[in-house]
């Protein structure tokens, strides 16, 4: 959004970065790269972070319980995973955002962009700020997800991790901890990404509630995904050596070439074969 921004010369004073502490690498060297860009463009990079880290939030911070019933303590420690219907992230972003237009910039009206694409439009969200006017670019550019993604890589952005384009293998480059992550990516994840899993086990060590629902904790979801991924493995290898034995039982058509141990056989009768080197 704001590499199309700067190229279609819309009007832009300044961008907001908001840090969670918990976003992929590729995301900080994204956030690098922009930045240089904006200096050169003398637009004003802003970053802003939590009041608290993300962490001390989640595992640490005392939270009164709703209801406290026969419990001889009424709070408990930490907001614990941020996703679903506890979206306290997302809450505390917008929150820190409009304090920040609020302190800044008392008396003005506030034009934010938005990059929501086109094909996502229903995660648009209301919130009652009549002091800010939001606009949603990619959606009058009618510019998908796709279209996005593609038009960054056309312009040397990646996201990469360790050579793996999260794109490829993730719905949606969000923080690495999020609870809204489905069970394709966080195998994925597992699968492709051991440094930020390793993460996630860390922090379901410390809260009792299982990731993804019941049964379904990161160290549960960890054996499923090595059991799956080594039924697959196995599969595979019967499938090899079933193919092996039915070529090997297989007779040679009259007329063909075969290859056997690095030579070529003629199998035309009264004709010598041509040699060939092997591999």
């Amino acid at each position: 959004m704001v590499l199309k921004i700067l190229e279609e010369g819309l009007p832009l004073d300044e961008v907001i970065f908001y840090d969670t502490g918990m976003e992929f690498a590729s995301i900080y060297r994204n956030r690098d790269r922009i930045r240089k860009l904006l200096v050169k463009k003398k637009i004003v990079f802003t970053e802003l972070c939590p009041d608290t880290p993300f962490l001390f939030d989640m595992l640490v911070r005392p939270v009164k319980y709703r209801k406290a019933g026969d419990r001889p303590y009424p709070y408990h420690y930490g907001y614990e995973w941020c996703g679903g219907c506890a979206r306290w992230g997302t809450a505390g972003k917008v929150a820190v955002i409009n304090r920040y237009y609020r302190e800044t910039y008392p008396d003005e009206t506030i034009v934010e962009y938005i990059g929501i694409a086109f094909d996502e439009q229903e995660r648009i969200e209301h919130y009652p700020d009549s002091r800010t006017i939001r606009n949603y670019p990619l959606i009058e550019w009618k510019m998908k997800e796709a279209d996005c993604l593609n038009y960054c890589h056309d312009r040397g952005y990646d996201w990469k991790e360790g050579g793996t384009e999260l794109y490829s293998i993730l719905d949606r480059v969000s923080c690495w901890c999020c609870r809204n992550k489905n069970l394709k990516e966080l195998k994925a994840i597992y699968q492709y990404l051991p440094e930020y899993w390793q993460r996630l086990r860390g922090i379901q060590s410390r809260i009792a509630e299982p990731m993804k629902g019941k049964g379904k904790s990161v160290f549960e979801l960890e054996e499923r995904f090595e059991r799956e991924l080594w039924e697959k493995k196995l599969k595979k290898t019967k499938e090899v050596r079933k193919n092996g034995a039915e070529n090997s039982s297989r007779k040679p058509e009259r007329g063909c070439f075969q290859k056997y141990r690095g030579a070529v056989s003629g199998g035309r009768a009264g004709r010598q074969g041509k040699k060939s080197a092997a591999g």
